[in-house]
């Protein structure tokens, strides 16, 4: 009864940590973000019924002198057409375009997104990477709105390529952007090197607006704006917004990225930092490809001089935790292994999943393997924990008949049944608590993997069995509608794992004894249903895992029942015990006190109720 009751507890424990987990990792969903796009489009609307027809020509008329008063003393920069110039390695094609002098998309040469097309980073209408300049007395323009010259790209002695946007002014004064692409990177050099940088610059300081909105990559378009968010190191500390739509900077900021689910975009003050500034990010909810839009503003300070270098850095890449530790400092964290309440499980993931993972995958092609090999080994190294408990587990079931017999001969005086069955279990050997022991020591390697195989883009497209992708779900069957809590589809991996868990539930019940009570009796089954929801929308990769660790968990209990575990030799153990005198630990002597007392005081209550 009381190794039953600590078993049902660890299971709705561990229950209730898993809804506690999804709710916390899918609460900046809920909510506003259906009443804050439906404000969005009454606006839009609103804005839209003032706009009252122009007339052509006067149109261009007043555009053509808006452009000349925005480039200054840059003659008709304000005036051109887009070139774009295309540079690549071996891992990525970069577009630039001169309006801007900028990056205008970059395509990921080893990444297809869901719809079989290579991965673009960028190139959306409303991508824009700017600052402002003053191009003349009382004018100023944003450098997005001027054309550059572009120069034909340089291939340089060390591999790497060079291209170059120059803008200049009949003063003397001129803005040129230099680009620079190493093999084998993902990480763009840019500098900014400005001639009277006192002029163009007001009070030395570059303001530099940064807008982004990262599209769909992903099969679960839901899933990963779940997944998306903005990552950014402020004062060399690695932090992040995912459910706040703001954050203001107060100390100097290294690096921005917005972050995807397995890619990322970043701007990198190189060697430096920004002095300040703010981001405004909004997660989509609509039904375009767009997942979120952020936008950033951060401040530069440059020297007061005639001419000044300014270094960035521009990251269009994989969410690759090598790639991002040797990318800039704090940056391997935008790879989720564990943040806030669940940082616990970061260095499990970081010192033992993670290298055993790739240890495995440097011999194994198919991960589908690795996972099970991955598994074998989570098992193996918490062994000694948990064999006690199914060792236990195996007694329990060998004392059942007398368990029932005690319960049948004390016609239900719970007290009493306890005591007894506390006792029989020291006699056999038996850790009432240790059906606790496997339940809960699932919660911090669950959180882990689920953390590990969200975020390990080594997964993705990577096939196993059924499973097209260990990255996301194994939909084996798609709905025309949608079920709460469940969605669109059901995934047979989610099915399998559920199976396994209640086949577990299932033999923990022969093990115990007969419950009177129906809440206690068939609360173990409640959790492999609960299962199926949490399950269903999570990686295939954790529900493989999942279930190999429920088929090791069964084939332990069988085999421990069968060849291990001598129905004999314990019932001779327990009448040797019974033979000697007791010995009992000071908290056996507390708890049979206390279970002494409470059968007076229920005997009391009986006599009373009698007269």
């Amino acid at each position: 009864m009381k190794a039953d009751k600590n078993t049902i507890i660890g299971f709705v424990l561990l229950g209730i940590l898993f809804f506690a987990f999804f709710w916390y990792t899918n609460k900046q969903q809920q909510g506003v973000l259906a009443d804050k796009q439906h404000k969005e489009d009454s606006i839009a609307r609103v804005n839209a019924a003032k706009v009252k027809p122009i007339d052509t020509a006067v149109a261009k008329v007043e555009d053509s002198l808006g452009k000349a008063a925005i480039s200054g003393n840059f003659l008709n920069a304000a005036n051109g057409t887009e070139q774009l110039v295309e540079v690549e390695n071996e891992l990525m094609k970069v577009t630039f375009t001169n309006k801007g002098a900028q990056v205008k998309k970059v395509t990921l040469k080893n990444y297809k997104s869901f719809d079989g097309k290579q991965v673009i980073l960028g190139g959306q209408a409303s991508d824009d990477l700017t600052y402002n300049i003053n191009t003349g007395d009382n004018h100023a323009a944003a450098i997005s709105q001027l054309y550059f010259n572009a120069a034909t790209p340089v291939k340089n002695a060390d591999g790497s390529q060079t291209v170059s946007f120059s803008l200049a002014a009949a003063n003397g004064q001129s803005v040129t952007h230099r680009f620079t692409i190493k093999p084998n990177d993902y990480l763009i050099d840019w500098n900014v090197d400005l001639a009277g940088a006192d002029k163009l610059l007001s009070n030395g300081v570059m303001n530099v607006q940064w807008n982004i909105s990262p599209t769909r990559h992903e099969g679960s378009l839901d899933y990963e704006r779940q997944l998306s968010n903005v990552c950014f190191s402020e004062n060399n500390d690695f932090d992040y917004i995912s459910a706040k739509h703001e954050r203001k900077f107060e100390k100097p900021v290294q690096w921005v990225g917005a972050v995807q689910q397995f890619f990322n975009t970043t701007l990198i003050a190189k060697g430096g930092s920004f002095s300040d500034g703010g981001i405004n990010w909004e997660r989509k909810a609509d039904s375009t490809t767009t997942l979120s839009n952020v936008k950033t503003n951060l401040q530069m300070k440059v020297a007061a001089s005639a001419t000044a270098s300014i270094p960035f850095q521009l990251y269009f890449g994989p969410n690759d935790y090598k790639t991002l530790s040797h990318t800039a400092p704090e940056m391997d964290k935008i790879v989720n292994l564990g943040r806030d309440m669940y940082s616990f499980v970061r260095p499990i993931n970081k010192y033992i999943i993670m290298p055993v993972f790739n240890f495995f995958a440097g011999f194994i092609a198919n991960f589908g393997w690795v996972i099970l090999l991955l598994t074998l080994f989570i098992r193996l190294v918490t062994s000694p924990l948990t064999y006690s408990s199914y060792l236990s587990g195996a007694k329990m079931k060998v004392l059942r008949p007398e368990l029932d017999e005690l319960k049948k001969k004390l016609n239900g005086d719970q007290q009493a049944f306890a005591m007894e069955q506390m006792k029989l279990f020291r006699e056999a050997g038996v850790n009432p608590l240790g059906g606790c022991i496997p339940a809960l020591l699932q919660i911090p390697i669950f959180f882990a993997l689920y953390s590990f195989f969200n975020s390990n883009i080594a997964l993705r497209g990577q096939s196993f069995l059924w499973s097209h992708d260990l990255s996301t779900y194994d939909a084996v069957i798609h709905f025309p509608f949608s079920i709460w809590g469940l969605g669109d589809h059901l995934s047979l991996f989610t099915i399998t794992a559920v199976i396994t868990s209640f086949l577990i539930s299932i033999y923990n019940m022969a093990m115990t004894p007969t419950q009177d009570n129906p809440a206690m009796k068939y609360m173990p089954y409640i959790f492999p249903f609960i299962l199926l929801f949490v399950f269903n929308k999570l990686p295939s990769a954790l529900t493989w895992y999942y279930t190999v660790s429920n088929l090791i968990t069964l084939g332990l209990q069988f085999v421990i029942q069968h060849y291990i575990i001598d129905h004999n030799k314990i019932l001779a153990k327990m009448d040797e015990a019974r033979k000697k005198p007791k010995a009992k630990s000071k908290w056996q002597e507390r708890y049979g006190q206390m279970m002494e007392a409470q059968k007076k005081v229920q005997d009391l209550k009986d006599k009373n109720q009698k007269k």
